[in-house]
């Protein structure tokens, strides 16, 4: 099913949500799906049987078979609001136009034509919308431990080049949590996905704790296609945001409210920052950032109007136990590519290669990396993952994987076949080849070399084979050109002391390897 990755994410997320005791209401506006899709799920998995525990321990594949196809169901308007809202764009042209004429008019037109449609409060909702009216709202609720709301300030902070003098304005990224205000604000280079997931992290680490959702405004860096109802966030945000165990809960478009909190903060960051660093010049980011944060923590001690205690004392009183504990690892962001399992079972990152299952070769499969790891997934599921490599041409092997090879290749191709076969020749011969796929190299290569190895066997003999291989291993090079080398010049009969023109050990170890016609 299309978005397969990120709707398993979202099914778990609301299985995990459902065990917290939230309501579908709550897990429809966290996970980003519609209340009565919340509804469906949770009235399945209610129904499968399965308590709580083995829901999660279910893989992706088991889910979405107990679930069906999880398509997203299209809304779909009553009857009612189909017969009022082609009459709406009338009835304000009469409200605006005809002197006199008032709602309730209109409201009694209305059900002359549907005596079973809406009753009147619902048509004026409807009506008041209509017309661009604004609805009167409650005061928004903070609780602790709830909400970290994060922007970046319009304006912008600059550094100085202590040599040329040459100016460059940076981003302020401006972070707050809901109930105490505590506020955190960091100078970075750029409103790039990297600078803006490090300050995020920043900012947790400041708070001490991670709290149940983080409410960024539109920003590209977090939301990849912004909705009134529904906005989409982007796999990076996503990924930091579980590596966390917090959720993404944009801001609404064209909803001021829903980030009044933080856009207060950044006028009060403007106030109480933003005019003292402007008195001084700064170098870097670092005696930028640590001039801000000297003026932070003024700003966080200071009581707050009304006779409030500081955002600090706020903090440690009624939010710091509120907040879940920070992961003890840091976010190690990670890239993604589609790539295909190539026939030797390995799937290339960077001239670097990393084993896969052999069921899967010839798959298209998702790679995830980061600097420190490499996961492959088929699908929503987890394959495997490696540690990343940086040694050249490394091939990083698990051997389980190899153990699925060897079980299921029935093939020219299968290493143990050839192991088998040099082992029926001479223990010599065995260990000859357990050197030569060893190699670094691309492991169709290895297998070729040791085929070539055993069919010149076959041809001179199966002693000629193993002097060849024990003169080989004295030079410590182990592939097929130096094995044909060997027995053209026939010096598997030499002895050891007899002098031969063949090269010394420190001959490249690689099998392209030309005669002497090559360059005739």
């Amino acid at each position: 099913m299309a978005n397969r990755t990120i709707e398993m994410y979202k099914i778990r997320q609301l299985i995990r949500l459902s065990l917290e005791g939230r309501g579908s209401k709550y897990i429809s506006a966290a996970v980003g799906i519609s209340r009565n899709t919340v509804k469906k799920y949770l009235t399945l998995l209610r129904g499968s049987g399965y308590d709580a525990t083995q829901l999660s321990a279910m893989s992706d594949e088991q889910l979405l078979s107990l679930l069906g196809v999880a398509q997203r169901p299209q809304w779909s308007p009553s009857q009612r609001s189909k017969a009022l809202e082609p009459l709406l764009a009338d009835y304000v042209r009469q409200l605006r136009k005809n002197r006199g004429v008032t709602k309730w008019m209109l409201y009694e037109q209305y059900r002359q034509l549907h005596p079973n449609g809406y009753k009147s409060s619902r048509f004026m909702d409807y009506l008041n919308l209509y017309m661009g009216k604004i609805r009167p709202s409650l005061r928004v609720v903070h609780k602790a431990g709830d909400k970290m709301y994060i922007d970046f300030t319009g304006k912008k902070l600059y550094l100085t080049d202590p040599d040329t003098g040459a100016i460059t304005a940076v981003e302020v990224f401006v972070a707050i949590l809901g109930c105490s205000q505590l506020t955190y604000v960091k100078a970075v280079a750029s409103q790039k996905k990297e600078d803006f997931i490090d300050a995020c992290e920043s900012a947790l680490h400041y708070f001490g704790g991670v709290p149940q959702a983080v409410v960024p405004d539109n920003l590209k860096s977090a939301v990849s296609k912004p909705g009134r109802y529904e906005s989409k966030v982007n796999e990076s945000f996503a990924a930091f945001a579980a590596h966390y165990g917090t959720h993404v809960f944009p801001t609404r478009v064209y909803s001021p409210k829903d980030k009044a909190l933080v856009e207060g903060a950044v006028k009060l960051v403007y106030t109480s920052i933003f005019t003292q660093i402007d008195k001084s010049v700064y170098h870097s980011l670092n005696d930028l950032n640590e001039a801000i944060a000297l003026h932070l923590e003024r700003h966080n001690n200071h009581p707050m109007t009304a006779g409030l205690p500081s955002r600090r004392e706020q903090f440690e009183t009624l939010e710091k136990d509120t907040l879940q504990p920070l992961n003890a690892y840091r976010y190690d962001p990670l890239d993604s590519r589609i790539t295909t399992v190539g026939k030797n079972g390995y799937v290339a990152l960077d001239y670097h290669y990393y084993s896969v299952p052999y069921k899967y070769i010839g798959k298209k499969i998702k790679l995830l990396y980061s600097s420190t790891r490499v996961e492959l997934f088929i699908g929503s599921e987890l394959i495997c993952q490696h540690a990343r490599s940086y040694q050249k041409e490394k091939y990083v092997q698990d051997p389980a994987h190899l153990a699925s090879w060897q079980s299921g290749a029935a093939s020219m191709w299968d290493p143990t076949a050839f192991l088998q076969q040099a082992e029926e020749i001479s223990e010599e011969v065995n260990f000859y080849l357990e050197k030569v796929l060893a190699r670094p190299e691309y492991p169709d290569k290895n297998l070729r070399a040791c085929q070539g190895i055993l069919n010149i066997g076959r041809k001179v003999g199966a002693s000629r084979l193993v002097n060849a291989c024990k003169r080989a291993h004295e030079y410590g090079i182990y592939n097929y050109g130096i094995i044909e080398k060997i027995l053209k010049s026939k010096a598997d009969f030499m002895d050891e002391d007899t002098p031969q023109n063949l090269p010394d050990s420190s001959m490249p170890d690689h099998d392209n390897i030309r005669g002497g016609k090559y360059y005739q």
